[in-house]
């Protein structure tokens, strides 16, 4: 079993804290500045900002059951292990495009709730993320007909892979009434507004950090031009 961390890195935790809660995450822990943890279908990781990590950068981390049967289904690819305070072992896995993930062991629970993490694995080939994930024992969902996007399942959130200059972008998953959902976003304080695009109704949502607009896509069961 294996779990996606998405770690967001802001300026306004606090902001972070409301907007997850309004999402239908819940702490398990009560938030601090530095390190919050909001749980549902994946985990939503909230970082105060650092001079490495500037506000808005985002992360994928992976949570799984065993390190070593782990970094033993990696061997094929670029792995370093290394040991973080407070987190114990951890693998990084580079691909050869410069994105990174990170692996640690953990206690992992399958996902719950209607809202889900779904962080965007950008770059142009997806053939190695791909594999990097299956090896991690992820599966393959929803995919373009034309390439370009694979969506990759696990027990806990799910990885997009989207054709891009390569990063990480944030990104969720919303199950059920997108429309109650946006009104319960702008009752908490959020402009909220639902979008309909090609492959699913979205609910986009103002930064608090001043980028680029939140996501929260709706489940996509327009299949023209995809597949699964």
């Amino acid at each position: 079993m294996t779990v996606v961390q998405q770690i967001l890195y802001t300026a306004q935790p606090e902001r972070w804290w409301a907007l997850a809660e309004a999402l239908g995450f819940v702490a398990p822990f009560p938030p601090a500045p530095e390190w919050a943890e909001f749980h549902a279908d994946g985990v939503l990781a909230v970082h105060g900002a650092t001079d490495e990590h500037r506000p808005g950068v985002t992360e994928i981390h992976l949570i799984v059951e065993d390190t070593d049967a782990a970094a033993s289904a990696l061997a094929a690819f670029d792995v370093e292990a290394m040991t973080m305070e407070g987190v114990g072992e951890m693998l990084v896995v580079r691909a050869a495009s410069g994105v990174s993930i990170s692996v640690s062991e953990g206690a992992v629970q399958r996902g719950a709730g209607e809202i889900a993490v779904q962080p965007i694995w950008f770059q142009e080939d997806l053939t190695q993320p791909r594999a990097i994930l299956e090896a991690l024992g992820f599966r393959a969902g929803i995919a373009a007909d034309r390439g370009g996007w694979t969506e990759m399942l696990c027990d806990g959130g799910s990885i997009g892979l989207h054709a891009g200059e390569p990063r990480i972008g944030l990104s969720f998953e919303a199950r059920g009434d997108l429309d109650a959902r946006a009104a319960r976003l702008r009752d908490a304080g959020f402009a909220a507004s639902v979008v309909d695009e090609a492959f699913a109704r979205t609910i986009r949502i103002a930064d608090p950090d001043g980028g680029d607009e939140i996501w929260i896509n709706g489940v996509q069961d327009d299949m023209h031009g995809y597949h699964r």
